[in-house]
């Protein structure tokens, strides 16, 4: 993927609906040529879908934590797939150091977030947690 490709994919992530020829005009480049691009792109699998996001999808949760797992053994696709199921996890980063897993997590109560915590220590392979109950956000980007 070249620098043309980013800036290509940087303004769809900015507006998903863009037509060929926006995109055109703000590249400075045809309608064909970006088309051709964005078939590239997909047939590479660099662009893997697109996906609308509803005002639902970015409304901030009362409250939000970020949980961090250390998982032992070799469960974590398992761990993976459990924590896909449950409502309230928007999201499930993997990482290094200490920890394997950062979840993000979005409840209405703390007593809500409580559960959804004692869930997931409850999965067979997590050895240890810890959670940070995010205060407030200073800055955040519209996926």
């Amino acid at each position: 993927m070249d620098s043309i490709d980013q800036k290509l994919i940087s303004l769809l992530r900015r507006n998903g609906r863009a037509s060929h020829a926006e995109l055109s005009a703000d590249m400075a480049m045809s309608r064909a040529t970006i088309r051709a691009r964005l078939e590239k792109l997909a047939v590479a699998g660099e662009i893997i879908g697109f996906t609308v996001i509803v005002k639902s999808d970015i409304a901030e949760q009362p409250v939000r934590a970020l949980m961090m797992i250390g998982i032992e053994g070799r469960g974590t696709e398992r761990i993976v797939s459990r924590l896909s199921g449950i409502a309230s996890v928007q999201a499930v980063h993997t990482t290094n150091g200490k920890w394997d897993l950062v979840v993000e997590i979005g409840t209405d109560t703390l007593a809500d977030l409580d559960q959804v915590l004692t869930q997931i220590r409850r999965f067979e392979g997590v050895a240890i947690s810890e959670t940070s109950i995010l205060l407030a956000t200073r800055k955040a980007q519209i996926p």
